[in-house]
């Protein structure tokens, strides 16, 4: 779409905006009617650890909502028109974790998120129940850990959401939630698209639960399927995006997903028998079943797409974290010796040392563990670096370890799906990760043994899909299907690269995990006698 083509959208108010609230970066993205990105604007930040909880403040959340949308208004005023009236849009934010209200709307206690990983007890005792797995990171785990706990704050719940409900809540007054984003606070039936009424029942018959006035259904939110409308922006909701009183209410909402419900949409991945991995501060592999799986397992997470497919989710609470820690300390090293490297320059340049490397990472082990693992059954993190005395310690062997560290939790997950024989026809990668060309593509073709694509949105797909979401909503012909949406509408010209496995790197990662699976003790060990402080 030429300049003056996207000047008359956004002064027509025809534009979709995305807004997703990651774990180290809130992003906001505009999005023309072609689909094609117009502006985009981010705020980083990072989660604290407050009386043993990983939280973000209410304040936090919406002073980097409001700068990464004033961002974007500023690039859009700049080069096109003030951007006033937007047609539709959408939020998103970090799957599962706890926020709980009262009947004010005060919330009761700080935001609880996916890290934390003290409701085992919780999650344990309800996936026993239920038959069902039930990960520590999923709502109804915190609530029911905080009920085992006897937290006072319990007896005033009023309704209880994820992060993108809460947003989603405030700028529409609607406290709605998507399919997806919601199979992360309670199993979700997949007959009816809605919490499954057995499994309510169940949880309302726990004799700890009877002690409370409320009902457990009722502080869910309600669930809309992907391209239902899902509210308004109200004149409150516009200020509290954009104070200066710039924006319009009136925009049609889309339901707030969660960051696997963007990861799918922006990867072309809602079909059954597609799967796509995204990798940030944590990494999740989401696989679209056909089939359900033979047995219940504590490392597979039962969640569903924005339109309500059965999805096996594989969610590791890991990732990149470490490798930015290496990309911080080379980066001072150029800092103190002179150079001033961009971001891109020296990522690039840090990735790129792996064609350098050893296909088994020279021998070296690290466990990026900076929180929890529950895959690989840790409550605390350690990051760790292990090397013998005959390693082979040089930069490309220990971009190549991080690389492969920031899959090996996720990885132990995958080979549960190729047992039961889970089938995939494609797999596409997203994440800042893969901004890098072919680097880490490489590397994670070789851990998933199998062909990996990426497309030229993956730095900036969360957001980004949100809006297409929103705009599914405005868009979609009668009865269209999300999955033919995307298919023929979306993706009909997106550009992709698809990259083999190389069969060495295949044969070192195997070896780099036999190292990771046996060394685990020694993480182990260091969160016994090497206490966080």
């Amino acid at each position: 779409m030429d300049k003056q083509a996207i000047k008359q959208e956004i002064t027509n108010g025809k534009t979709a905006l995305g807004i997703e609230l990651g774990s180290t970066r809130i992003k906001v993205v505009l999005v023309a009617s072609d689909f094609s990105t117009i502006a985009s604007g981010g705020f980083d930040w990072e989660n604290k650890l407050e009386d043993g909880n990983w939280t973000y403040s209410l304040e936090d959340i919406w002073a980097g909502v409001q700068a990464a949308y004033a961002e974007v208004a500023q690039k859009v005023g700049d080069e096109y028109a003030e951007l006033q009236s937007i047609g539709s849009m959408g939020f998103s934010g970090m799957m599962h974790g706890y926020m709980a209200f009262d009947d004010k709307g005060e919330l009761l206690v700080p935001f609880r998120t996916w890290r934390n990983s003290s409701t085992w007890r919780a999650a344990k005792m309800l996936s026993k129940l239920f038959n069902f797995n039930i990960p520590q990171r999923f709502s109804i785990s915190h609530l029911y850990q905080a009920i085992l706990d006897q937290e006072s704050h319990v007896k005033n719940v009023d309704f209880i959401t994820t992060l993108g409900g809460y947003i989603h809540w405030k700028v529409t007054g609607e406290k709605i939630l998507g399919v997806g984003d919601a199979s992360g606070m309670f199993p979700i039936d997949s007959v009816t698209d809605q919490f499954d009424h057995k499994m309510l029942q169940k949880f309302r018959n726990l004799k700890a639960v009877q002690q409370y006035r409320w009902d457990i259904a009722d502080v869910l939110p309600a669930i809309r399927l992907a391209g239902e409308e899902a509210g308004h922006l109200t004149a409150a909701g516009a200020a509290l995006i954009d104070p200066t009183g710039n924006l319009q209410p009136g925009s049609i909402v889309a339901a707030p997903e969660g960051d696997a419900g963007t990861g799918m949409v922006a990867t072309n991945s809602v079909k059954q028998r597609t799967a796509n991995i995204s990798a940030g501060t944590s990494a999740f592999a989401m696989v679209v079943l056909e089939k359900p799986l033979a047995q219940v397992y504590e490392v597979i997470d039962m969640v569903t797409t924005p339109d309500g497919s059965a999805v096996a989710m594989v969610h590791a609470n890991n990732s990149s974290s470490d490798i930015n820690a290496w990309a911080k300390l080379f980066g001072e090293f150029a800092k103190a010796i002179g150079t001033e490297l961009t971001s891109t320059e020296l990522y690039s340049a840090l990735f790129n040392s792996v064609k350098e490397s050893q296909p088994n990472a020279g021998e070296l082990l690290s466990y990026g563990y900076y929180s929890g693992e529950n895959i690989t059954g840790m409550d605390e993190g350690r990051p760790l670096l292990v090397r013998t005395p005959t390693s082979e310690f040089s930069l490309g062997n220990l971009m190549r370890m991080n690389l492969y560290s920031a899959f090996g939790a996720m990885k132990i997950g995958l080979d549960i799906l190729k047992e039961e024989e889970v089938t995939t026809d494609s797999v596409v990668a997203q994440g800042g990760i893969f901004k890098t060309p072919v680097i880490a593509q490489s590397i994670l073709a070789a851990i998933m043994g199998a062909p990996v694509t990426v497309m030229a949105n993956a730095g900036e797909g969360g957001p980004w899909a949100m809006a297409i979401l929103s705009q599914f909503v405005t868009m979609r012909d009668a009865d269209e299907k999300l999955a033919d949406f995307l298919d023929n509408k979306v993706f009909k010209d997106v550009k992709r690269t698809t990259l083999e496995p190389d069969q060495n790197d295949v044969i070192g990662f195997a070896e780099f995990m036999k190292n990771y699976n046996e060394g685990l003790i020694i993480e182990r060990a260091a969160i016994e006698h090497y206490p966080a402080k």
